[in-house]
């Protein structure tokens, strides 16, 4: 345990001494905000109904253009780089099991994921000084920050597992963008498959109307399940994939 806290620290201190880190976090707060404000003016505009964050989370292109781009760049570096530099092998033959170093990886991507999500809770409150009269619902606004941090995982550990593979983080980048790029526009299949079997099952798949419940307030233990056993099938994966030596 003392060996996996060691690596998560190290791993999470690494993003926030490296540039790019900035530069990501910049883009995702200058996305957020201006899809709040675009918002804000369509509802003041009655353009649109319902509260703001909801449409944020839930109906919003930007929040899956800013997980598109955004977790790419987080987990592009994480075993890539490693190997590109040389150190993989060293951290590997340490008195650390494979899977820790694996594990401390991938929750430091994650914690650097939440980091970059946090300010975004202030937009409820930033929403109610300017408009006493809006209504932000604690709950909906609980369940979207829940949705967004299982598929955030999920995407993660594709990400990781990406980067495992092999050596050039430009090319873990891609294979990781357009992972999760299918992942995103299959969410529609629903909406535009002509079988009504195909709709039904695909249903259960999509991360767009996951979001969208998980937005309203709804919290199905199917998404939840769903997300957490493909973390782990994926985080089983990427260690299997540093075990075997692919990395070499």
């Amino acid at each position: 345990m003392r060996a996996f806290y060691a690596l998560w620290k190290k791993e999470l201190q690494g993003y926030f001494l490296s540039p790019i880190a900035y530069v990501v976090l910049m883009f995702f707060l200058l996305l957020m905000g201006v899809s709040l404000w675009f918002l804000v003016d369509m509802l003041s505009g009655g353009m649109i109904a319902g509260g703001v964050m909801q449409t944020l989370f839930g109906e919003s292109i930007f929040f899956w253009v800013a997980m598109l781009i955004a977790i790419p760049v987080i987990t592009m570096r994480l075993l890539a780089e490693e190997v590109k530099l040389g150190t993989m092998e060293g951290l590997l033959t340490a008195p650390v099991a494979d899977h820790t170093v694996v594990l401390a990886k991938y929750a430091g991507a994650l914690s650097f994921f939440v980091c970059m999500w946090l300010p975004t809770a202030a937009y409820g409150f930033i929403i109610r000084y300017f408009d006493p009269d809006a209504t932000v619902d604690i709950g909906p606004m609980f369940t979207a920050y829940l949705g967004t941090l299982l598929i955030g995982a999920c995407y993660v550990a594709l990400g990781l597992l990406a980067s495992s593979l092999t050596r050039n983080q430009v090319v873990a980048a891609v294979m990781c963008f357009a992972l999760v790029g299918i992942s995103f526009f299959a969410g529609f299949i629903p909406y535009v498959a002509a079988n009504p079997s195909v709709r039904h099952l695909s249903a259960y798949f999509s991360p767009v109307i996951h979001m969208m419940d998980f937005s309203r307030g709804v919290i199905d233990t199917r998404p939840l399940i769903l997300y957490l056993t493909t973390t782990l099938a994926l985080l089983f994966a990427a260690i299997q994939v540093v075990e075997s030596g692919k990395w070499k």
